[in-house]
């Protein structure tokens, strides 16, 4: 039906906020099965979970919040996970939402959560991910639009110097999702586990040195509601 049809960075926002605005989804539930199914995508990189080491980068905001569910996951499946989080614990856990919510349960799982604020913590993170058999990059969304900047772009860098298989969440760090170009620096995924449906730059020439293999994986959008927003974007842009 829409398998061919791939999103914009805006038609995934408003898919996102009709299904819980007007279907009544909660975010939490959508986090929830989007980590779930990263999750499942890391298994089979793995192998096999037990015992082997998994990083988890996070950011502050949902992506981040996805990649606290994956981490929690694959430490129920026996794997050594540690989380690096590109911000201040108590900051997220004050401001509310999803993230922290699934920052909070990792805390309560005794999952190690390294906060990393200065280039001290940075090189602690890169050699901790040097060590893993799969990073878990979860550090910028969709909605990213500047140049990467701060501590992510050395992260960046330094990830894609490592000898050692990137799962991304949702959209490699640093790239445009809609043009499918690094915005100054991007994360060179092995694979990449995007939601509802593939995004519009995924298929522009290069992106693929990014995003490696693709998988679009559901999360609990209403089918009607996909079928429709989709048949009327397709429409629009056949009258162009």
């Amino acid at each position: 039906m829409s398998t061919e049809f791939s999103l914009t960075r805006e038609q995934a926002r408003e898919i996102d906020r009709i299904t819980m605005d007007e279907y009544g989804v909660r975010g939490l539930v959508l986090m929830e099965n989007a980590g779930r199914a990263c999750a499942e995508e890391a298994l089979s990189m793995l192998g096999e979970g037990a015992g082997k080491g998994v990083v988890a980068l996070c950011g502050r905001g949902n992506n981040g919040g996805d990649g606290f569910v994956v981490a929690r996951y694959l430490e129920n499946r026996g794997c050594n996970v540690q989380a690096f989080l590109v911000a201040d614990v108590d900051s997220i856990l004050r401001e509310g939402g999803e993230c922290a919510v699934n920052l909070q349960i990792a805390l309560n799982m005794e999952i190690p959560v390294v906060e990393l604020r200065n280039r001290q913590a940075l090189e602690a993170a890169l050699s901790a991910a040097g060590k893993a058999e799969l990073i878990v990059d979860a550090l910028l969304g969709t909605g990213l639009r500047g140049e990467v900047r701060g501590l992510y772009h050395p992260l960046i860098e330094g990830v894609n110097e490592l000898d050692v298989p990137v799962l991304s969440v949702d959209v490699p760090s640093g790239l445009d999702c809609d043009t499918g170009r690094p915005l100054g620096v991007a994360v060179r995924a092995s694979r990449t586990v995007t939601f509802v449906l593939s995004k519009r730059g995924y298929g522009q020439p290069g992106a693929e040195l990014y995003t490696g293999e693709v998988s679009v994986v559901q999360i609990g959008v209403p089918r009607k509601l996909l079928e429709s927003k989709v048949a009327a974007w397709r429409a629009q842009e056949a009258s162009r």
